[in-house]
């Protein structure tokens, strides 16, 4: 082959390979990409789904549309709770389309599949759908982030407030699945800690229609507290099984683990009232949540969960940070995301920790009954503030690689 021929056969590989080159660096294409990872369909929609695509689509929008000159383009997928259909999705997406970071991520199957999806093509992947601790223990990566909750908080803080009124025996509706599993290990931990006993569980599919059987053991184990080790439809189902199988309040609490406002919106106040649960963020905590919550609200017609405000709070740092490091390559940007505080309606003081936990308040807060609410979407009494370092998991007890010891 002559010199010339090998030049201009040098010169079409390189052009042909040029698109795929483009995409495993990010965003060099010349548009900074972000990816939706959820649930639009199943069990978990309701809580995260379209409302977190759209909570991600208004920051973008918020922040102007562009990042170093560069416009930011939203993609979203449904998950179907199924991780091998997200990391295939998600790999796709790193290797052809040039995504940069991919949010929300409910299900903790699905999220630890994509994180390390993430980890192996050096993009970013933010937590705001799933709670397992894992997130941040061995399974931590560089490239991720646990922004809004995880099943350490909510049991902390539900657990706590519950031994403390004597609920010191306790039952489980547990999802059959990473984050149900790991919630039920969490508030057990905490119930024998403080002298409290386990009496059993009872584990449920993702997405169970009949939980009569499951709440019947439930009641009949006699236990103080029926801990709802699950989310989504299968809390709603489960709070509206208890009304329906006669679980007296006054000798069985329901303690949710990982409820969320738009649960109680379905659930309702009568068959939802006096349960004791930990969030993350509630629309009507101040005049900052108050005007975002109306804003995203215009939009959904109906007020946002924790995950779906987390969206769109961990969305805006995150090209905050893009601006900062004046790239979007993964390491820089993940640089100043860590070396930034979260300062808004979400959080005050945020912190990302070297295991990807972005240390928050939380809020213990209880379901008003019917009459006690004054319009609709007045659904929670905050009965107190727990600060971040007491509410999630302590560093030092940290088991990710990634922690300095």
């Amino acid at each position: 082959m002559t010199p010339f021929r090998s030049t201009l056969l040098s010169a079409a590989l390189a052009l042909a390979l040029a698109p795929l080159a483009q995409a495993q660096s990010g965003g060099s294409d010349g548009t900074v990409r972000i990816g939706v990872v959820t649930d639009m369909t199943g069990a978990l929609s309701d809580l995260s789904g379209r409302g977190s695509a759209t909570a991600v689509r208004m920051a973008v929008e918020d922040f102007g549309g562009k990042v170093l000159g560069k416009p930011i383009e939203v993609l979203e997928m449904d998950h179907q709770n199924k991780p091998d259909i997200a990391s295939s999705k998600v790999r796709e997406w790193f290797d052809r389309e040039g995504v940069d970071m991919v949010t929300d991520l409910t299900n903790s199957a699905v999220a630890l599949a994509v994180m390390n999806v993430a980890k192996q093509k050096d993009r970013i992947a933010i937590v705001n759908g799933a709670g397992a601790t894992r997130i941040t223990n061995d399974a931590c990566t560089p490239n991720s982030v646990h922004y809004a909750w995880d099943t350490y908080a909510m049991a902390n803080g539900t657990a706590r407030a519950l031994l403390k009124k004597g609920g010191d025996s306790w039952y489980f509706l547990t999802a059959d699945y990473a984050f149900g599993h790991q919630s039920e290990k969490d508030v057990t931990e905490v119930v024998n800690a403080n002298g409290g006993k386990v009496l059993g569980s009872s584990r449920h599919p993702l997405g169970a229609s009949d939980f009569s059987s499951f709440m019947l053991s439930a009641k009949n184990s006699g236990a103080k507290i029926i801990g709802l080790a699950n989310g989504g439809a299968d809390t709603i189902n489960a709070i509206k099984s208890a009304q329906e199988f006669g679980v007296d309040p006054k000798k069985q609490s329901l303690a949710g683990l990982a409820v969320f406002i738009t649960d109680i919106h379905s659930a309702g106040l009568q068959a939802s009232q006096g349960l004791i649960l930990t969030e993350a963020f509630y629309w009507d905590l101040d005049e900052q949540t108050r005007q975002f919550a109306r804003r995203y609200f215009e939009r959904m017609k109906k007020m946002p969960t924790a995950i779906q405000a987390a969206n769109y709070s961990s969305t805006l740092h995150y090209l905050k940070a893009v601006k900062a490091a004046g790239t979007d390559a993964a390491a820089p940007v993940m640089a100043k995301m860590k070396g930034t505080k979260v300062n808004d309606f979400f959080a005050k003081n945020g912190t990302i920790r070297e295991d990807g936990r972005m240390v928050h308040d939380m809020y213990l807060v209880q379901v008003k009954q019917p009459g006690e609410s004054k319009h609709p979407w007045d659904y929670y009494k905050v009965l107190a503030t727990i600060p971040g370092d007491e509410a999630f998991q302590p560093i030092a007890k940290s088991t990710c690689s990634l922690v300095k010891k």
